[in-house]
């Protein structure tokens, strides 16, 4: 369960952001709130609010890019290869940092990482006990060119441990042999639309991989058949079905196998099959949401979604959302990070779950939680509040 993150240097934003979900006690407990095993109470989703180019999508690539670096950095990256992080362009020879802290099987976790391009900096891993007491730390002494690294608890042979890339992190490295809390820490958690580069698998792309997926995981392909059937999307009913197709027009004979979805359509007493591509953008929309949010729903962790409402009604952002405040849908407390330009989602947030960023005349980006607004109370309308120019981090047009 994600309790909060922030980062330095990241993209457009240049001074430390810091993004928080732990929610005052004062605050009246809702369904949206899930209490960690040290009795935090920590918002289970949080909307990012802001005009275009203000930097909501940089606000949400450190949780991207650490699910990654974490999990799979040793995998898919080639030894020399650069770290895929960006500094901001009018600090681009110095390094970006990132912070995250979460609670994993009961404990509690802080990660720290100072990168540039080239290389990990500064690494280091710590657990709550009375305190937060170090893993370990990993830092790069440049006059020796190797790394030093001090453990505690963590396992990995030290010689191994200064032998790691500079491209990767210790706990992909150290996972890589078999070091239990690295395996159980590199678990992939975080599913997400995005990567550094921006959104991604968007169009008929990501259709077909959100096909593959559910085709590979019947329970979840019948609860997302349910939920489309049920969204007043004019389904019956969806089936998925192996297919053979020419990888380009000018190789015909070379053949990949893909999945193919068809919609079932009810009418005057028929029944009736469309491919999936014809049907209407809000339906692949929602499809493909679902294929990034069911399996997160399925056993806990973190979505991280970009352009939430892309193609869809915003009647459905409240049923989508409901998914992760029902315990019934819901059951391990999995989290929702979004960005949204449909500011309809502000009536259906508390205040602590909206997250507003601007951008200033020199391109660099703030962000501040909506609580944090001096004056704003819980009984007025947050919609026409923001509507009204109130909050700012509106377009100045």
């Amino acid at each position: 369960m994600l309790h909060s993150y922030a980062a330095t240097n990241f993209q457009s934003f240049l001074d430390r952001v810091e993004i928080d979900l732990v929610v005052n006690q004062r605050v009246p407990h809702t369904d949206w709130m899930a209490t960690s095993a040290a009795g935090q109470r920590v918002s289970k989703v949080l909307g990012v609010i802001g005009a275009n180019a203000s930097g909501k999508t940089a606000l949400l690539k450190p949780l991207a890019f650490l699910g990654w670096f974490l999990s799979a950095s040793f995998q898919q990256t080639q030894p020399g290869a650069p770290i895929p992080i960006s500094p901001h362009f009018a600090s681009a020879a110095e390094p970006v940092e990132l912070e995250c802290t979460a609670e994993i099987q009961g404990d509690l976790w802080r990660y720290v990482l100072r990168c540039t391009p080239q290389r990990v900096l500064h690494e280091a891993l710590y657990r709550k006990h009375d305190r937060f007491r170090y893993v370990y730390i990993r830092d790069w002494i440049e006059a020796k060119a190797s790394y030093s690294v001090r453990q505690q608890d963590f396992g990995l042979d030290p010689t191994k441990a200064v032998e790691a890339r500079p491209n990767v992190s210790l706990i992909a490295w150290a996972a890589q042999y078999g070091v239990p809390l690295a395996l159980k820490l590199a678990t992939p958690i975080v599913s997400s639309n995005v990567n550094m580069v921006g959104r991604v698998q968007t169009g008929d792309l990501a259709v077909l991989q959100a096909s593959k997926s559910f085709y590979e995981n019947p329970p979840l392909r019948e609860q997302m058949e349910r939920l489309l059937c049920g969204w007043d999307l004019g389904l019956s009913g969806l089936s998925i079905r192996e297919s053979e197709v020419a990888q380009n027009l000018l190789n015909p004979d070379v053949k990949q196998k893909v999945w193919m979805p068809y919609g079932r359509h009810a009418s005057h007493g028929q029944d009736f099959e469309l491919p999936f591509f014809l049907e209407s953008n809000g339906t692949k929309s929602a499809f493909s949401l679902l294929s990034f949010l069911l399996p997160t729903l399925s056993k806990g962790g973190l979505a991280v979604i970009d352009e939430f409402e892309s193609d869809l009604h915003p009647h459905m952002l409240a049923a989508i959302l409901d998914l992760f405040a029902s315990q019934r849908t819901n059951p391990h407390n999995a989290q929702l990070v979004f960005t949204s330009h449909a500011i309809e989602v502000l009536n259906l947030l508390d205040k602590h779950q909206v997250m507003l960023v601007e951008k200033n005349a020199d391109c660099e980006s703030t962000a501040l939680r909506l609580d944090q607004i001096s004056g704003v109370r819980s009984d007025v309308s947050l919609y026409g509040k923001y509507m009204a120019g109130a909050f700012g981090a509106v377009p100045n047009l």
